[in-house]
């Protein structure tokens, strides 16, 4: 809005033969009948002064030939007229401010030659760059220069005797209107506050200057309000009242009244704090045809590296400890779910965190004291698309702002994934570029093996308790439904449905002494993927002390092994095996090994609803009957933490 504007002043378009009349009347007043009679008696005024300057070619000449600047404000403080000026200086270099003989102070462009100023005021209001009211000015109305910070009144007189050249012709002026009555506002007349510029902005004030902002320039508001986590809701530029909540939530934050309505002091603040954390960061768009993926990325805190399918890498700019990746990959919904065990067997990707696995999509939240990640991924129409972002811990704040900007911005782009086939690699190559991606290692990996059909899983208790994160064969996750340290064992249950290729049969009693026994286990760990089996005897009932709920074996068991089952001859599982025992001050023979007999632990499987299914046959197997036997139902049992 442009409140300083003398009456009958007006600009002549000569190039497409129109003129605008500025009448300075309040347009909100129309509705009664005084503001009907000012609006009236404006427009003859101006419709005289228009006549008097076609009757007088002096004039006219003298206007055209002078300089002019573009008026775009006019604020009523010198406070928000120095703030509006800085705001436009950012977008312009020709930003100048002088105060008016109304009290009020302009915000102007130029000086501009008069065809040069009707050029560019045209392309100004064309591009929307100033307020569709701006006006071209002569300067006769400018008084002091207080922009830019500076300026003296000299050079302020200097400017305004540029643009009014000096007539030796008087030039027509339009008689002065009777004195207005007392109802009639006189603006020149009235008393300005002292100091101006130290009244703080009035709520009608801020309404009346938020009313003149474009749709942009409030979409730059909800966007800043949403980047500081004031506002979640669309970028429409409509001031509803989530708009006005978040508005309201910031002035508190930020120790100011809360109405609801920015003033122009704070809306300077808050979307130049927004664009500043934009500037800091770099986030722009990025549309990554190979991979098939659009998004907004931080990339002043990132680079693009490499592609290693499925990942486009993006590695960390100049130490700032901030990496992502895009996903992009064939696949279907078995894919899907193994990208999202793949992903948490990352250093990148911590065990600490909230996590969800969906029919079409998955996320991961990830946070330790080294690192914090973020991973999505979805699928569609047979492709797998997602991003991971990687920072550190010190970095949240910043990191969950540009996290939602990723959110918002995600989109999959044309029907292609990275093919892995893309970058032809020897595996030396495609280690390196996998660098940093290294898949996170088990704190323990013990043996275990299936109890029931249903996936049921019995193994050692041994530092089960403390583990964040329990796999079976490094996929299947798993929970503890019972952990007895006394016993020495521990009940497992799969999170999701498992079907084993076999599981236990339990016999009765305990072998004779001396007689032919095996372990199905994990000798060696995560190292093979397959179970090996260790054969032995049956040494004695109780512990080397007479201690019971223990047995032993002569059998030469590894770590790995700790959690098999011990199978008899005849196939029947006798229980389970134990770490190996340490002894104070003695060291045992490599072939001394104890394991928890079934008939100890049966009862304490039954609150939880299980029973030991006993084995059907009688009579010794041979070695490869007993080997396919124990392999089919032993399992390894990762421990994360």
């Amino acid at each position: 809005m442009q409140p300083d504007v003398a009456p009958g002043r007006f600009d002549v378009h000569p190039r497409a033969g129109l003129f605008s009349l500025h009448t300075g009347v309040d347009w909100n007043h129309l509705a009664d009948g005084k503001g009907l009679w000012f609006m009236v008696r404006a427009f003859f005024i101006g419709l005289i002064a228009m006549m008097i300057g076609a009757a007088t070619p002096e004039s006219g000449q003298a206007q055209t030939l002078g300089q002019v600047w573009v008026q775009i404000e006019a604020q009523p403080t010198l406070r928000a007229a120095e703030e509006r000026a800085r705001a436009y200086s950012g977008a312009f270099d020709d930003v100048a401010g002088f105060s008016l003989a109304s009290g009020w102070y302009a915000i102007v462009l130029g000086p501009y030659e008069r065809g040069a100023g009707f050029d560019r005021l045209g392309a100004l209001r064309t591009e929307r760059l100033v307020p569709l009211d701006s006006f071209l000015a002569d300067g006769g109305n400018f008084r002091q220069q207080f922009w830019p910070l500076g300026a003296s009144a000299a050079s302020s007189a200097e400017q305004s005797a540029a643009v009014t050249p000096v007539d030796p012709a008087p030039v027509p002026v339009v008689p002065a209107e009777p004195a207005a009555p007392a109802a009639e506002p006189a603006p020149i007349a009235q008393p300005q506050p002292a100091p101006a510029e130290t009244r703080p902005e009035t709520l009608a004030e801020s309404r009346r200057a938020e009313a003149a902002l474009s749709r942009s320039e409030r979409e730059d508001i909800q966007s800043a309000l949403g980047w500081f986590g004031y506002y979640s809701a669309g970028i429409d530029g409509a001031f509803g009242p989530g708009t006005r909540g978040a508005m309201a939530a910031w002035q508190s934050a930020q120790t100011n009244e809360p109405t609801g309505v920015l003033t122009t002091a704070q809306r300077n603040a808050l979307v130049g704090g927004w664009q500043s954390a934009l500037a800091e960061i770099g986030l722009d768009r990025v549309r990554d045809e190979e991979a098939g993926i659009e998004i907004d990325l931080p990339l002043a805190l990132v680079r693009f590296d490499s592609y290693a399918p499925p990942f486009a890498q993006y590695a960390e700019r100049e130490g700032s400890g901030v990496r992502v990746l895009l996903i992009s990959q064939p696949g279907d919904q078995g894919a899907l779910f193994g990208l999202y065990d793949t992903l948490q067997s990352l250093e990148i990707v911590p065990l600490e965190g909230p996590r969800e696995r969906r029919a079409r999509s998955f996320e991961i939240s990830g946070r330790n004291a080294q690192v914090e990640s973020y991973s999505y991924a979805e699928l569609s129409s047979g492709l797998i698309k997602g991003y991971v972002l990687i920072w550190q811990p010190s970095d949240s704040d910043r990191m969950g702002r540009v996290l939602a900007a990723m959110k918002g911005s995600f989109r999959s782009i044309g029907n292609r994934a990275l093919d892995p086939g893309l970058v032809p690699l020897d595996d030396a190559q495609r280690a390196g570029m996998m660098d940093g991606l290294e898949p996170r290692r088990p704190a323990i990996t013990q043996s275990g093996f299936y109890i029931d059909a249903r996936g049921t899983v019995m193994t050692s208790a041994a530092d089960v308790a403390a583990c964040n994160r329990i796999t079976l064969d490094g996929a299947q996750e798993a929970e503890v439904a019972l952990a007895d340290t006394g016993m020495g064992i521990a009940v497992l249950r799969p999170k999701g449905p498992l079907i084993p290729l076999g599981y236990a049969r339990f016999s009765a009693d305990l072998p004779r002494e001396g007689a032919d026994v095996a372990v199905a286990g994990y000798s060696f760990g995560d190292q093979l993927s397959l179970p090996t089996m260790t054969f032995g005897t049956f040494a004695a009932a109780g512990g080397l002390d007479g201690e019971d709920g223990v047995a032993r074996l002569t059998l030469p068991a590894l770590a790995g092994d700790a959690g098999g089952p011990v199978i008899d001859g005849s196939g029947g599982v006798i229980g389970v095996l134990l770490p190996k025992m340490e002894t104070a001050g003695r060291v045992l023979p490599a072939e001394v090994s104890f394991f928890a007999p079934a008939s100890g632990w049966a009862e304490r499987l039954s609150p939880l609803g299980l029973g030991l299914a006993p084995v059907e046959r009688s009579g010794a197997l041979a070695p490869e009957d007993i080997t396919a036997i124990g392999t089919d139902m032993a399992v390894m049992v990762s421990c994360w933490r």
